[in-house]
């Protein structure tokens, strides 16, 4: 696994889903993010091991869960079970855990790769849909924690 800069903070990032879960990593100072896997979930519960591994491979310093609340930015079934993923996470990690609110995070996700496929890419899955709305998931976080007012080219 390469150095990370001085100044910079890798996180992973979530896309929670009772079937399926997507997993970016990223870090702070280019604001992105890059998916890394689909883990497969039983009703909402993951495979733990998977996700020891990937923290033990990535060393991140913050974990970044999205919460998918209603359009109207009411809570739901997913959003509660979300957040209790996102304490489990908490307590088994010793890393920050970290919610955001995703909503629009697969739509954004369906309209970058829909761009991927028109430049020629395969045919589109709902689990790279995943694990692009973990990167969406992970710069929006990014971008919400750069101080306003500030150029932040390099």
């Amino acid at each position: 696994m390469p150095g990370m800069p001085e100044g910079a903070l890798r996180a992973l990032a979530f896309d929670f889903g009772l079937r399926r879960t997507g997993v970016a990593v990223g870090q702070n100072l280019s604001a992105s993010a890059t998916p890394l896997t689909v883990l497969k979930m039983a009703e909402g519960v993951p495979d733990w091991v998977v996700i020891d591994e990937l923290i033990k491979e990535w060393a991140p310093q913050r974990l970044v869960v999205g919460l998918p609340y209603t359009m109207q930015g009411g809570e739901q079934d997913i959003t509660r079970r979300a957040r209790a993923f996102a304490a489990e996470l908490e307590k088994r990690y010793p890393c920050p855990v970290l919610t955001i609110d995703e909503r629009l995070s697969s739509k954004e996700a369906e309209a970058r790769l829909r761009e991927l496929r028109q430049q020629g890419r395969r045919r589109v899955r709902r689990e790279d849909i995943d694990c692009a709305a973990a990167c969406v998931i992970l710069e929006s976080w990014f971008h919400s924690q750069r101080p306003t007012g500030t150029n932040h080219s390099a």
